[in-house]
């Protein structure tokens, strides 16, 4: 038999492979992919389990295709990946409208679970081994056409203390790279313009086989095929090497663009969070990105609020920010989750926090706007994504803009500009805090 089915993918981009990955095992089982759950007999909610908060988004989205379910329109409902893997009792306990789980050790099981659910009437519960799980197979992109994701290495092994990611993802695994070059050569001739190279940790990549970092290596080998641009996400500190910066520095494709999460600087806070930094170890290597890669722009993420964390501390972090004029900042209220060493810890309640996350993000407002001012005048190439009607606008992205994390860049053009071309744009202005400019 074969049966519609609908795919709703949350959280991050990895998690957006996972969702990529059980797509195509379900067309090649027979079945047919739909865009719209109301218009599918089995919708498949792909969750995120990182955050308290991204467990309830989640619950939300169940709810909604339960509501499908219940107007007849959808005939069941399955839940697979982070929250799935956390809180597989309760999610069968207290959600009676979802007709099976699928934990992160069990991607590949999607298509007998639809064939349970639909002809067995069974209620399974499918969690293989989070350590062993396949990592590669077909995908079916869900990206806009021009760019797509390349997921070099499953779990972490950092184990910072707030953080359930390895209880969920499990050890970290890189994948041969013989593979990962099979899988860019087949995303660089359906067109692919910009490659996404992610894991939770991709400074760590290969480590795992022979005690060697290799992504400079693998970098360098990717650059061969026809990318224009490469962007690496979540580079930790400290295994940052002096062979990596150098090849980032010589490799025209890859982006001076460096998402490296630090969550905090200061020296107490970072030991008692199991980080193996320091602010002085921070602090220099942002001196030596910046002074080895022209044009440099970072991201960072940081948490408000963690525990050790005062007044003095935090305004410590906000100081740190001005000091290093890091361009991107995502700005978080510590949440104590459940399973971490950093719940059971001492900390300010959920409103200070909040508090003091909205603070530290008018810090990085200044910052942000500094540097559009900084970059008026200059051109730039963008990547055009679409037309804005009610800006009456293009808009885009250069470098400095990581696709669904940094906003836009908009611009005017006398003609017609297609999605997925690359322009010259004059910056001309800003516009809520995005770049607007002129078709050079």
């Amino acid at each position: 038999m074969s049966y519609k089915v609908a795919f709703i993918s949350l959280g991050c981009a990895k998690n957006q492979v996972n969702c990529e990955q059980m797509m195509a095992t379900v067309q090649h089982a027979g079945h047919t992919v739909v865009a719209d759950p109301a218009e599918a007999e089995v919708a498949v909610v792909n969750t995120c389990g990182f955050l308290a908060s991204a467990c309830e988004e989640a619950i939300d989205n169940i709810l909604e295709m339960a509501e499908l379910k219940k107007n007849g329109q959808l005939k069941k409902v399955i839940v697979t990946g982070c929250m799935a893997q956390r809180y597989k009792e309760d999610v069968l306990d207290e959600l009676p409208e979802v007709d099976a789980i699928l934990g992160t050790g069990s991607y590949g099981d999607i298509a007998s679970a639809i064939g349970e659910v639909m002809e067995q009437g069974l209620r399974p519960c499918h969690l293989g081994n989070i350590h062993t799980a396949e990592q590669g197979g077909p995908r079916i992109l869900s990206t806009p056409p021009w760019y797509a994701y390349l997921r070099i290495a499953e779990g972490c092994d950092n184990h910072c203390a707030y953080c359930v990611i390895p209880s969920l993802r499990g050890k970290y695994r890189s994948r041969p790279m013989n593979e990962l070059l099979d899988e860019a050569a087949e995303l660089a001739s359906a067109g692919v313009q910009e490659l996404l190279v992610i894991a939770q940790d991709i400074t760590r990549y290969g480590t795992d086989f022979n005690g060697e970092h290799q992504l400079a290596k693998l970098l360098r080998e990717l650059c061969k095929f026809e990318f224009r641009w490469i962007r690496l996400h979540y580079l930790y500190p400290d295994e940052i090497t002096d062979e990596l910066i150098d090849t980032i520095a010589q490799e025209p494709k890859i982006l001076p663009y460096l998402d490296i999460p630090m969550q905090h600087c200061n020296d107490k806070i970072l030991k008692l969070m199991n980080r193996r930094d320091t602010k002085a170890s921070l602090t220099e290597l942002v001196e030596k990105l910046r002074d080895r890669i022209p044009g440099l722009v970072l991201r960072t993420s940081l948490i408000a609020g963690l525990p050790g964390e005062g007044e003095e501390e935090f305004e410590e972090l906000c100081e740190f920010l001005r000091e290093m004029q890091i361009e991107r900042a995502g700005v978080f209220p510590f949440s104590p989750e459940e399973g971490t060493k950093a719940a059971l810890m001492e900390h300010v309640d959920s409103e200070e926090a909040a508090r003091r996350a909205e603070l530290a993000v008018d810090v990085q407002s200044d910052i942000i706007d500094a540097y559009n001012e900084s970059v008026l005048g200059e051109e730039r190439e963008v990547l055009c994504e679409g037309f804005d009607g009610q800006a009456q606008m293009f808009f885009g992205r250069t470098y400095a803009e990581s696709p669904d994390i940094d906003g836009r860049v908009y611009f005017t053009a006398d003609g017609e500009v297609q999605p997925g071309t690359f322009v010259t744009v004059r910056f001309t202005d800003t516009m809520d805090g995005e770049l607007t400019g002129e078709l050079v």
